[in-house]
């Protein structure tokens, strides 16, 4: 067990602040949980995210991260804001912890204090069971999910998004994300579900949604981030980081 003073922190960075060993040390996490990808890739995908949240421990060391892309479309004449989630992971060691959670939904509510008139939905891409589970504990209404009836209305504008970003790769029909060649797919044994969590609805969802994710294929996703559609910590998350930007 890590000592309550171990626990790592999390800080919103821009991601052209980051040095070079910061995004080193990111590679070297994410290539201990990941293969399929390289140096260039990560690098490439880090050069087109504007937030990074990063997670370190007491001596500065880099125990997680999650990237963000943020920005704005049209869709049906509508203006509305994105947060697109990039590459997210965690040392093992610190599976559990609520610190880059927390961060990343602070920040979301920052967003939406900036612009409250814009609708802000989170388009996330899950090549892993755990990464989907995020959106339960985030979000009351997301698509896809097991329950359809929190799912209305966020289809067609998913499909629009997710077209628009990946182009002739994203398959509506399945709602998945295929590249010709893997930019990156869980490593053995972490690309595993255990008999327990595939006993979960979620992940039982998402791996009858998403069959192909231990060769890559990423399951396209997205919920709406407002406060009254958020579960009751994530709201208040959300809340206090949109007070920040009234502030």
């Amino acid at each position: 067990m890590i000592p309550p003073d171990s626990l790592p922190e999390a800080q919103v960075l821009a991601t052209a602040t980051l040095g070079e060993s910061e995004r080193r040390a990111m590679h070297a996490l994410y290539e201990r949980y990941y293969e399929g990808s390289s140096w260039q890739l990560f690098a490439g995908d880090l050069a087109g995210k504007d937030r990074v949240v990063l997670l370190r421990d007491n001596d500065g060391e880099v125990q997680g991260f999650s990237t963000l892309a943020i920005y704005e479309r049209s869709f049906d004449g509508t203006p509305v804001r994105v947060i697109f989630s990039g590459d997210t992971v965690v040392d093992q060691r610190h599976w559990g912890q609520q610190a880059l959670a927390l961060a990343w939904l602070r920040l979301a509510g920052a967003l939406k204090g900036e612009r409250p008139e814009l609708p802000l939905y989170w388009l996330l891409i899950s090549k892993g069971h755990r990464t989907y589970r995020y959106l339960p504990v985030f979000s009351r209404a997301f698509e896809p999910s097991p329950d359809p009836a929190t799912s209305a209305g966020l289809r067609a504008l998913k499909d629009f998004l997710a077209h628009d970003r990946f182009g002739e790769a994203y398959d509506r029909n399945t709602g998945v994300v295929r590249f010709a060649e893997s930019r990156g797919h869980l490593r053995q044994p972490y690309a595993e579900v255990s008999e327990a969590h595939a006993r979960l609805p979620e992940v039982a969802f998402f791996l009858a949604h998403n069959p192909g994710y231990a060769r890559g294929d990423e399951l396209v996703c997205l919920c709406e981030l407002a406060a009254d559609a958020l579960q009751p910590i994530a709201r208040r998350a959300f809340l206090a980081g949109a007070r920040t930007a009234r502030a």
